[in-house]
């Protein structure tokens, strides 16, 4: 898992930001719909893959997202795969 970096939230840009310095690593993309947030997107900077940045910016979003009282209607593919792969989160996800 990555321990590096630092995650921040751009509500402005409806997105969450993993970065390195100042540069971008990871972002998860996201639609407020009322009390649902819809995940449409992750990416990763293809030279910092497979090393758990994305699992890193969608856990912090996730937590965000409880925090907040909304649940999670996952768009991506990989927020589902993250659901898939952290079932003791399945309560935040929208019905």
């Amino acid at each position: 898992m990555a321990s590096e970096g630092r995650v921040t939230h751009e509500p402005d840009a409806q997105r969450y930001v993993l970065r390195i310095g100042n540069e971008i690593v990871s972002v998860v993309d996201y639609r407020v719909n009322g009390d649902r947030v819809s995940m449409t997107r992750t990416y990763t900077n293809p030279s910092y893959r497979g090393q758990g940045h994305a699992a890193t910016v969608v856990a912090f979003a996730v937590d965000d997202v409880e925090a907040a009282g909304r649940t999670v209607v996952p768009m991506c593919w990989y927020v589902a795969q993250w659901f898939d792969e952290h079932p003791e989160r399945a309560a935040l996800l929208a019905h």
